[in-house]
């Protein structure tokens, strides 16, 4: 469900078609200049939505992953257990 319906016109410049993304169509998602989108088109018009960063969901970058571990980050004392889905019985 949208939050706000703008009504709006795509107008030229230079040689392509252009939205201004301004106001509420950039302040309401967040948008900032470089935001990373995925447009998603369609025969009727298209939609613009956010891309995730891996730093939204990974809570560590490639490089921490690749450093030696050591006693506090190789959480060696932890027992593992299967998950539920994981048992065959």
């Amino acid at each position: 469900m949208a939050k706000l319906a703008i009504d709006t016109k795509i107008q030229k410049w230079g040689n392509s078609l252009g939205l201004s993304v301004s106001g509420a169509i950039k302040d309401i998602p967040h948008f900032t200049e470089n935001t990373p989108v995925k447009v998603a088109i369609f025969e009727d018009g298209f939609i613009v939505k956010k891309t995730l960063q891996p730093s939204d969901f990974l809570p560590f970058s490639e490089a921490q992953l690749l450093e030696e571990p050591d006693a506090f980050t190789s959480h060696g004392e932890l027992p593992a257990s299967p998950l539920e889905s994981e048992i065959i019985e």
